[in-house]
């Protein structure tokens, strides 16, 4: 049995307020009052018996206790977010028929979860899943084949489809971890090898060559990869270096060890995953499947991944909204 004191929204309040540092940041996010927001950590730090946060600086800091403690908290909301949206898209038995595609950065560990939360209650549904490219996604809701996809955002408007953001994946370097190890800096390693790019046709590709047309560096172009697997596994290998995203290296999981992630040397960007539905479609499904998606990236992939770097903390990050 939890202490006396310890809530669920005092969890949560004390979560929000160690992501900002501000009580009026975590008043907004949790929809309290500020004094609500002081109350419930006073009632936290008074029910674990110790400081979680050092109150006297600004913006507020985690103490060593709060630090330890909020791994834990954050693990426990973020099952008890889980089992929430996995309950509330069940009920999908008055759909007859789903159409869904999902970004192949996916396709190790989320859409098997997230297919096995949906077939549940598609019990009269004729369901058909596809994990392509970003750009096959978008043309299959185009072109009414497909009905929902996750993928990631283009920028642009279109008339008959409505967005869900789920995710901030901000691009990240990869280089040979032999190669990094054995230089003194990262750009040594960004000299002496080529860029290993993405083929051209696809949005990553055009994201990334936008943004470094922006910052006017040139890189020559050797290597374009279709394949994301083939790309990292051609950097483990020493070929070159890579600009990619954090879900797509934890995709590529068994080329980890000899692989180096490193923030970029220039200035970051990010891409933005939504969930995309055709607007003909009755809101409250594909609403409820963005959250049920946003809970399972958050577990697990955002998490363990920030554990792991902790650069990418507050980068690498849900959307709500």
């Amino acid at each position: 049995m939890l202490k006396k004191g310890i809530t669920l929204r005092g969890l949560e309040v004390f979560e929000a307020l160690a992501a900002s540092g501000s009580v009026a940041q975590a008043a907004e996010t949790t929809g309290l009052s500020q004094p609500a927001v002081s109350q419930q950590i006073r009632n936290l730090e008074k029910a674990v018996g110790t400081a979680l946060l050092d109150h006297g600086k600004r913006p507020m800091q985690l103490t060593t206790a709060g630090r330890a403690y909020l791994t834990r908290t954050s693990a426990v909301l973020a099952q008890l977010r889980l089992a929430q949206s996995e309950l509330s898209v069940m009920d999908l038995t008055h759909l007859t028929k789903l159409n869904m595609g999902i970004i192949d950065d996916f396709d190790n560990d989320l859409t098997p979860r997230l297919v096995t939360t949906l077939a549940e209650s598609l019990s009269q549904c004729q369901f058909s899943l596809i994990t392509a490219p970003s750009h096959e996604i978008t043309r299959g809701l185009l072109d009414n084949s497909l009905h929902l996809g996750i993928a990631a955002s283009a920028g642009e408007v279109q008339a008959d489809i409505t967005e869900y953001p789920l995710a901030r994946d901000p691009f990240i370097l990869v280089v040979p971890a032999d190669a990094a190890a054995a230089a003194q800096d990262v750009q040594a390693v960004l000299d002496e090898l080529p860029l290993l790019r993405y083929d051209h046709q696809q949005l990553i590709s055009r994201q990334i060559e936008a943004h470094l047309r922006r910052l006017d560096l040139q890189f020559p172009n050797r290597f374009e990869i279709g394949s994301n697997p083939t790309l990292l596994a051609m950097v483990s290998r020493g070929i070159g270096w890579a600009i990619t995203t954090p879900l797509s290296y934890l995709r590529a999981s068994r080329f980890h060890e000899r692989v180096s992630v490193h923030p970029l040397p220039f200035e970051p960007f990010s891409r933005r995953i939504s969930l995309y539905a055709r607007r003909d479609w009755a809101e409250t499904v594909p609403r409820d499947v963005a959250q049920t998606m946003r809970s399972l990236i958050r577990q697990e992939l955002i998490t363990p991944a920030v554990e792991r770097f902790p650069w990418l903390d507050g980068t690498f990050r849900v959307l709500e909204r």
